[in-house]
């Protein structure tokens, strides 16, 4: 009751200066502000003494009775824990939980059902726990790579396209108007726009548009990525780019650079002079640092 007492005071503003000091002290102090900041969001209908007052006197009562009025303040603590804590658990239970890899790095973290994700850099995942069992989807922006737990299914839904899974590890890419998907293990059903493909381990397709423009079977066992490399099939030079900017973090600066030439092959994450050396050279430009995370790439005159 010496809480209760105390914190009643603290609601009404009835504190001394050296009450209200020991009270902020208190550990649960930040949780009673989280109360009063409830409370005074809430709109609760007028508590109308005379009313009930009236109510009792005009019922005729056999056997007479004493009611206890408690003060309006206890009940006024009680809702609000229970609305409180009520809100607490239904943000923490029903909000949606988001994982995401910033520029120049990579996150891993495990579904509901245990199967493994690693977020490529400038990716996001979101998906809802509190109903995995009923919803197995996930929303992805970006890529990733999935090692799904044995038995387990799932689908993967970007803006582009879907991918379907049950008991494998692929990759999916996802980045404007361009989609990647590879198998390495088991079987996956890959779904963009009316068109449906079948993929078993080593095969990747890729669609760009409203076109499949790569179907093809690849030797790596894992996704190059997660061996400090990027590897590409028929990519544009402003995506390469884009690439190379999430991976080391970057800005570059090539807006007067033209080009309709498609790169394939692989550059490493982890030095990024080899990596632009790469690129300006098959496009004939050159490259230079203006700042510590800046860089222009310009043609050779």
């Amino acid at each position: 009751m010496e809480e209760n007492y105390k914190l009643a005071k603290w609601l009404d503003g009835e504190m001394t200066d050296a009450e209200l000091k020991e009270f902020q002290a208190d550990p649960d102090f930040p949780l009673y502000e989280k109360i009063k900041l409830y409370s005074s969001q809430l709109e609760t209908p007028k508590f109308d003494e005379n009313k009930i007052l009236n109510t009792v006197l005009e019922t005729k009562k056999q056997t007479p009775k004493v009611v206890t009025l408690k003060p309006n303040w206890f009940m006024r603590i009680a809702a609000v824990l229970v609305i409180g804590f009520g809100l607490f658990f239904a943000f923490n239970t029903f909000t949606p939980t988001t994982e995401l890899a910033e520029n120049g790095k990579q996150t891993t973290f495990l579904l509901p059902d245990n199967s493994e994700v690693i977020l490529n850099s400038g990716s996001q995942i979101d998906f809802k726990k509190w109903n995995w069992d009923s919803n197995r989807k996930l929303k992805l922006n970006g890529e990733a790579y999935f090692k799904v737990a044995k038995g387990k299914k799932f689908e993967v839904n970007t803006n582009l396209g879907k991918v379907s899974v049950l008991g494998t590890q692929f990759n999916v890419k996802a980045r404007k108007d361009r989609f990647d998907v590879v198998c390495f293990e088991g079987k996956v059903k890959v779904n963009f726009n009316t068109q449906e493909v079948i993929l078993t381990p080593g095969q990747m397709v890729s669609f760009e548009g409203n076109e499949k423009i790569v179907s093809k079977t690849i030797s790596d066992a894992k996704p190059v990525w997660l061996s400090k490399e990027l590897s590409f099939e028929k990519e544009k030079l402003t995506a390469v780019l884009e690439e190379i900017q999430r991976q080391y973090n970057v800005t570059i600066d090539a807006k007067n650079i033209k080009s309709d030439q498609l790169f394939t092959g692989k550059i490493p994450t982890n030095n990024i002079d080899i990596a632009l050396k790469t690129i300006t050279s098959i496009y004939h430009l050159k490259y230079s640092k203006s700042t510590n995370s800046n860089y222009v790439i310009e043609e050779i005159k």
